[in-house]
């Protein structure tokens, strides 16, 4: 299984690209699958906004064969270190010195493309050219409609009027008006296609319909043109869902805010002109508009829209809020850490649009089958047309037709645009979970995973210590002695002390003469007495350990726990246990990967005892410790040989490296470091270890939707293809199958949006 394949490695095709969108188009974990389709520019807006500096904006760029093309022509340039597409945006970012990019722009447009320099902001060129799109689209069903009204006039005129010149030349002339107002745009494409040697749909459409025309088909060829424009349309509303399904990210986050001024007073001010360290305000039933942590309020947050956690979560003094999240009850103040183009909301979407670059392994398949397949139809189209008069005795007009209808099957629309419009939904439906897959590539190859390593703190457990076995030793009152374990751990600051002192309910008595022992714990005066609440080492050297205490002990150490003791001159008094407990979905979820014939491994760097502990808990039996993270990577290439396809998942810097060298690499973005969240290919929002599950799931589900659209696809072309040499087969018929086929793909590739279940 391969990692980190990028589409400017696949072979580039001339699919198809329609009047109003196109079929095909690289894949994003959030990213669209289709050409231009209505509002294409405001779809996703970049976030970062995409750099002005050395940024074009190409309008016609509208579809991954242009893309293609554009990175065949600029790639060999010397001097290009690199070209950054978004195809939503119809923008290019060049990587390269001035005088490279010169040369670029120069290959650029005499490809037949004007570059544009990016002048305004992202979100104002996209909100202008959606506009546009909006109103183009509205007017494009108006035109469609008449020219299928006018097509259908012409085809009356053909039946129904008299076999007179007059009349064929009034049915031609609302022919070729149909032709004119559904074909308009085809033509100008087709015919930029033909002069560069190139295949597309539109050269393929512009030839069979001015060759039905030319042989006395004008009606037939004014309601072909017709119908493929409305197809296209209603084919381009139907990918949309697929858009809308990750379009909604951009939507979360308010534009405003209300923030505190500098005289105190609060006023609202554009998300995007909030510094870091400014104290923002929320209130009930409002969206957070920036990255923050809660300074002053009590409430409840919905996270869904980031993290995808179903239940809302409790936020107080302290507690991480996110941009785009819905406040429930109580009104929040917090202090922003996140300016809006760096919240994490924003890097989601920023992904999202960077992932673009990449395809799936199937896309790269069908797009090299497609790259063989149109061109091999439109030799066959002409050797009809030449030769089954000379060897099958047809009639040339008859040969000629049945070319004609071979050129309209020869476009790979529903084959090529199955695969992206199936990964997309796909990337979509993991997104909804709160899993941000960083492209179709990992989407794709997560189902042939057979092992997965699994980091401790942070990954199966919580990361944070927590008081869990209280025991009073001897005849002590427990009462009292969790009383003053609780005031003295309260004047510390050592993470052992502070479980202790937030596990323990009541009120915080007064310590006198209170003292750090550095290594050891803490001693003062409580109800006056003098105590210490330390570690095994300093009640050792108090020389208040017997056999018994150290039988206890050796417990609890043998379970992974720290125990901390509270003692008096007179001896031990109680012990309290602290351990990083094991998150409440690690066991189901590992349990699911075992059903799923993945094998899951432990590696941490903590000692063996605690981490066999943990692993025992979780249900791992194959538990690795006191790895350090050179160790972790030879321990993912050992597994790697040993079981197959491995991930790794883990959340620390310490993870990293082994993220990156992994098949494929899960970070919990919750807890996890910026480190580990840029080196995985998978992001988990919400730190919900079962999400490794559903993304194998997700993966197994989504190969085999896409391998029924690829067969689906192929079977209608063979049948008509069949048809048009030995059948009956007409022009109108193959361009339904076509569309329809198109949208059969589309709305079977759809069903991924549906909820994942668990």
């Amino acid at each position: 299984m391969a990692k980190h394949e990028h589409s400017h490695h696949a072979t580039p095709v001339d699919p198809c690209c329609g009047p109003s969108t196109a079929c095909c188009s690289p894949v994003a974990p959030v990213a669209i699958a289709c050409c231009a389709a209505p509002n294409a520019d405001a779809e996703l807006r970049s976030v970062p906004a995409v750099e002005a500096l050395n940024t074009f904006r190409i309008a016609t760029m509208d579809c991954a064969v242009e893309e293609s093309e554009i990175r065949r022509l600029v790639e060999p340039i010397p001097g290009v270190r690199g070209l950054h597409f978004r195809l939503p945006q119809r923008t290019l970012r060049i990587d390269a010195a001035d005088e490279a990019v010169a040369i670029a722009l120069a290959a650029i447009r005499k490809a037949g493309f004007v570059p544009e320099p990016v002048a305004v902001s992202t979100g104002q060129a996209d909100a202008a050219s959606g506009a546009l799109h909006e109103h183009g689209a509205n007017t494009g069903y108006l035109r469609f409609v008449a020219a299928l009204g006018l097509a259908m006039v012409a085809e009356g005129v053909s039946f129904f009027a008299p076999d007179v010149m007059a009349w064929k030349v009034v049915g031609m002339g609302v022919a070729a008006a149909a032709i004119w107002l559904a074909g308009l745009e085809t033509y100008a494409k087709g015919l930029t296609a033909l002069r560069h040697g190139k295949l597309n749909i539109n050269a393929l459409m512009s030839v069979a319909v001015t060759g039905a025309f030319v042989i006395g088909q004008w009606p037939e060829a004014a309601m072909v043109m017709a119908l493929y424009a409305i197809a296209e349309l209603i084919e381009a509303r139907a990918v949309d869902r697929a858009r809308n399904a990750i379009k909604g990210l951009v939507d979360l986050a308010p534009d405003d805010a209300e923030v505190r001024q500098a005289d105190g007073s609060w006023g609202r001010a554009k998300a995007s002109d909030i510094a870091i360290g400014a104290v923002a305000r929320v209130k009930p039933g409002e969206r957070i508009a920036l990255d923050g942590v809660v300074t002053r309020g009590h409430s409840s947050i919905n996270q869904a829209p980031v993290t995808g956690e179903s239940i809302p979560v409790d936020k107080e003094p302290g507690s991480q809020v996110f941009a785009g999240t819905i406040n429930e009850n109580g009104e929040l103040e917090f202090r922003v850490t996140a300016v809006a183009s760096n919240t994490t909301l924003a890097r989601i979407i920023h992904a999202v649009e960077e992932a673009q670059g990449t395809r799936a392994p199937t896309q790269r398949f069908v797009d090299r089958f497609a790259a063989i397949y149109t061109p091999t139809v439109f030799a066959l189209a002409l050797a009809v047309a030449v030769l089954a008069p000379l060897l099958l005795d047809l009639a040339w007009l008859t040969a000629i037709y049945k070319a004609l209808v071979l050129l309209v099957i020869a476009c790979p629309c529903a084959l090529v645009i199955s695969t992206p419009v199936t990964v997309v939904s796909g990337l979509a439906a993991a997104a909804r979970r709160g899993i941000l897959i960083k492209g179709g590539t990992y989407l794709e190859d997560a189902r042939f995973l057979k092992a997965v390593a699994l980091d401790k703190t942070g990954t199966l457990t919580e990361g944070k210590p927590r008081l869990v076995a209280f025991k009073a030793w001897r005849q002590s009152n427990e009462a009292e002695a969790r009383r003053w374990a609780k005031s003295l751990a309260a004047r510390s600051d050592h993470p052992v002390s502070k479980s202790i002192a937030q596990g323990i309910e009541g009120a915080v008595l007064e310590v006198d003469r209170f003292k750090a022992l550095v290594g050891r714990g803490v001693e003062g005066v409580v109800d006056g007495k003098a105590m210490v609440l330390g570690n095994h080492r300093l009640i050792g050297e108090r020389n208040q350990a017997d056999p018994e205490l150290e039988a206890e002990l050796a417990t609890h150490e043998a379970q992974g726990r720290t125990v901390t003791l509270l003692a008096d001159d007179t001896g031990v008094l109680a012990l309290f246990a602290v351990a990083d407990t094991i998150k409440p979905g690690s066991v189901a979820a590992v349990a699911r990967l075992k059903r799923m014939g993945v094998t899951p491994v432990m590696l941490t760097g903590d000692n063996m005892a605690t981490a066999q502990a943990v692993g025992h808990e979780a249900g791992i039996a194959d538990v690795r410790g006191g790895l350090l993270p050179e160790d972790k990577l030879s321990a993912i290439q050992e597994m790697r040989q040993r079981y197959g396809p491995t991930a790794m998942t883990g959340d620390g810097i310490n993870d990293a490296p082994a993220l990156a060298r992994a098949d494929i690499g899960f970070a919990m973005g919750g807890a996890g470091t910026d480190t580990a969240m840029e080196a995985a290919d998978v992001v988990i929002m919400n730190d919900n270890l079962g999400r490794i599950a559903e993304t194998i799931r997700l993966s197994r589900r989504t190969h085999a939707v896409l391998w029924q659209n690829i067969t689906l696809a192929l079977a209608i072309k063979l049948v008509f293809f069949v048809l048009a040499v030995f059948g009956n087969a007409t022009m109108w018929m193959a361009v339904f199958a076509d569309m329809g086929a198109s949208l059969l793909v589309v709305a079977n590739g759809l069903r991924l949006l549906r909820r994942v279940q668990s």
